[in-house]
């Protein structure tokens, strides 16, 4: 049974289990989805499951990392959405903790991903007691930067090149003291 971390309205945040396989493929194969991502769509069902594994080895080696996102009404994964310790360095930064998120595009414009952030990062500032979390967006991403900033509160510091696909992206910070007024 997979652990459940967040119950919003909607939605149910768990940890993501080998069972959704075939849903992260459908989500990690669509161009659509990973258009701002810097990483090419997936083609084989064997490459999520490397991503699947990946992340339950964040959940013991870090104690979180990305939670699948269950839309309650249908009992889907329609994306994902957590926590991820950057244990790599982006924009210099390096030991914090980034939001980040992906859906399925029948869910975009729902307010799902803005309604699991929300749960992320109360659980981020509560029950992890963190100060700070940190995002990031290709500056091209209208969609997540508006999230980032008017839904979620987010601050942009700066601008940097992603390593990746060499991208501009938008640098956020989101203080605990902010989020939870």
């Amino acid at each position: 049974m997979a652990k459940i971390f967040v119950d919003t309205e909607r939605l149910i945040l768990r940890e993501i289990i080998s069972e959704d396989i075939e849903r992260i493929f459908l989500l990690d194969s669509n161009p659509e989805v990973m258009k701002y991502i810097g990483v090419k769509p997936v083609t084989k069902l064997e490459e999520s499951e490397e991503t699947i594994q990946k992340i339950r080895k964040q959940y013991t080696e870090n104690g979180i990392a990305r939670w699948a996102v269950i839309e309650k009404k249908s009992n889907l994964l329609i994306g994902w959405c957590g926590l991820k310790l950057l244990t790599d360095p982006v924009n210099g930064f390096k030991n914090v903790y980034e939001l980040g998120y992906r859906f399925l595009p029948g869910y975009w414009g729902k307010g799902y991903a803005t309604e699991s952030a929300k749960g992320v990062l109360e659980y981020g500032f509560r029950n992890m007691n963190l100060n700070v979390i940190y995002a990031c967006a290709v500056i091209q991403n209208i969609d997540s930067n508006k999230m980032l900033k008017d839904k979620l509160g987010f601050e942009e510091k700066a601008t940097f090149i992603d390593e990746l696909d060499h991208a501009t992206c938008y640098w956020y910070e989101l203080k605990k003291e902010n989020f939870l007024k």
